[in-house]
């Protein structure tokens, strides 16, 4: 039974990363048999080119149809100057949005092979291994009311509101603790519940939900000390459970742990498992066009497509054992480049994970 993947490239350094990623599909494909489909289309800033909104309905339409989306990056100075309502952003929100994708896993894994290119003492983040789940579809980056307003004294304000209601809590908690459950069995959820009310509720319910999970163990973390326990002592954690906003800030500090945010893969799935695949870094447009860009968390976001949404875990881990052949090679792009190893570019990194999964 064929499969449909939808490929939304993006902008910045999306189209090259996305292109190196549909090699190394294009190969277990062939290999495997899997019956994968492709059908591309456009989001972000690429969008409002050619649509003049950063997702089309007929993009959105082709993304509710597909079986998994993978995605390379949104935005750019290009766009900056747009009124905020169609900034290439609002298109990824949407489809976040549009299709309830609430969960978002973003593993942190220290290849061995790249402990020297942390900015942490090897000692400190060899064997790490932390999985970030990260409610996506609530918080301050969805609540209303929001915007900026002119006060009675002619002063501006900016103003957001963060909320969460206890079923979008309990949602992504019980996520979280049926992940734990499969891993090391400790969960630690971060809040600001000495602070913010919305996060009171979140302990609240994390902490209801605990006796459901009795092989789990609960732990409970301000997201400041969280902040400074992952450059402390970062294998102290497994799973980690988080909101929107604490999520998307505590994922880019741990991407760091691994050597470069270019590493990192994520997996955004609704209730059913089926989702949106992207790297966790961003376009770079400051590097957009010259090659030189990782493709990993791409090719590594394809593998997790494979395992999480469409069932073919032989065919991921044989893209996750050829990177790992790959920087056993000493092959490396300028974001962790080491003395020692071969500097490639993006094109090259891509060729050689095919090679690698040929052989």
């Amino acid at each position: 039974m064929s499969k449909n993947v939808f490929i939304l490239p993006g902008d910045g350094i999306g189209p090259e990363i996305v292109t190196e990623a549909k090699k190394v599909l294009d190969v277990v494909n062939a290999r495997f048999d899997l019956g994968l489909q492709f059908d591309e289309g456009l989001l972000g800033g690429s969008a409002i080119d050619v649509h003049g909104v950063p997702l089309s309905d007929g993009d959105l339409g082709k993304a509710r149809s597909a079986d998994a989306i993978l995605m390379g990056s949104v935005g750019g100075p290009k766009w900056d100057q747009l009124d905020r309502a169609i900034r290439p952003e609002k298109g990824l929100l949407k489809l976040r949005s549009e299709l309830d994708l609430f969960s978002n896993l973003r593993p942190a894994i220290l290849y061995p092979q790249l402990a020297d290119a942390s900015s942490l003492k090897p000692e400190v983040v060899s064997g790490l291994d932390i999985l970030i789940v990260r409610e996506l579809t609530g918080g301050i980056y969805f609540g209303e009311p929001r915007g900026i307003r002119t006060l009675e004294n002619g002063e501006r304000e900016g103003y957001n509101t963060y909320k969460y209601n206890e079923s979008e809590i309990e949602r992504i908690g019980r996520n979280a603790f049926a992940t734990a459950q499969k891993r090391s069995k400790k969960l630690c959820s971060v809040d600001k519940a000495n602070v913010l009310e919305a996060t009171v509720l979140w302990r609240e319910v994390m902490d209801r939900l605990a006796p459901e999970y009795p092989d789990v163990e609960l732990s409970h973390m301000y997201v400041d000390n969280a902040a400074m326990q992952l450059v402390r002592a970062p294998k102290q954690f497994d799973v980690l459970v988080t909101g929107n906003m604490f999520g998307d800030i505590l994922s880019d500090c741990a991407a760091m742990l691994t050597g470069s945010i270019g590493m990192l893969p994520s997996a955004s799935m609704d209730k059913n498992g089926r989702g949106m695949y992207e790297p966790c870094h961003g376009s770079a447009p400051d590097i957009a066009g010259q090659g030189i860009a990782n493709p990993l968390a791409t090719i590594l976001s394809a593998a997790m497509m494979l395992r999480y949404s469409l069932d073919m875990n032989a065919a991921a881990e044989a893209i996750e054992l050829a990177v790992s052949k790959v920087l056993d090679q000493g092959l490396r792009t300028a974001d962790i480049y080491t003395a020692g190893t071969e500097k490639v570019s993006t094109a090259q990194m891509g060729d050689a994970v095919v090679e690698a999964l040929s052989a």
